[in-house]
């Protein structure tokens, strides 16, 4: 997986919680709930948590589905790992805003509005409006805005190819 190894430690939850932005514990999920207890302050700035017992039978992710470990989960499957995901958008095969905004590499503006959306999202497809500015926008609190994250598809003058 292309990752870094470290050894169990007290306090090695407390490193990785500073240091990663994902992190696969191979221990009983007991074990890594108790230790990152402590360690929780958001799911937009902690790190992804996916849990795997010893023999490789299940990928559980704790921390962080709709913000890696539910891929990671997955990837974990190509080694033999079922892939246990909980998320409500993931097992209902629906897309969630986390998974709107990376595929358009964009940034979640309100991150309150995701829980509201993304309820929405099981229930009913959620148009998604491209609106180009300068503008002013007024959304109510469920509605998600997402920011580009960078102008990749830059229209050349005099050329619309590649215009989105």
């Amino acid at each position: 997986m292309n990752a870094d190894l470290l050894l169990y430690e007290k306090g090695i939850f407390e490193k990785a919680f500073k240091s990663y932005e994902a992190i696969v514990a191979v221990f009983a999920t007991g074990i890594v709930v108790r230790d990152i207890a402590p360690l929780l302050d958001n799911k937009w700035s902690d790190p992804a948590v996916v849990v795997v017992d010893s023999n490789l039978n299940f990928a559980i992710p704790l921390l962080g589905g709709h913000h890696g470990a539910n891929e990671i989960a997955r990837k974990l499957s190509e080694l033999g790992a079922v892939p246990v995901l909980t998320t409500a958008t993931e097992v209902h095969g629906k897309p969630s805003v986390e998974s709107i905004a990376d595929r358009l590499g964009c940034e979640i503006f309100n991150k309150e509005s995701t829980v509201a959306v993304n309820c929405a999202l099981l229930d009913k497809e959620i148009e998604v409006l491209e609106v180009k500015g300068p503008r002013i926008v007024v959304v109510d609190e469920d509605v998600s805005v997402l920011i580009r994250k960078c102008q990749e598809n830059v229209e050349v003058k005099g050329n619309n190819e590649g215009k989105q």
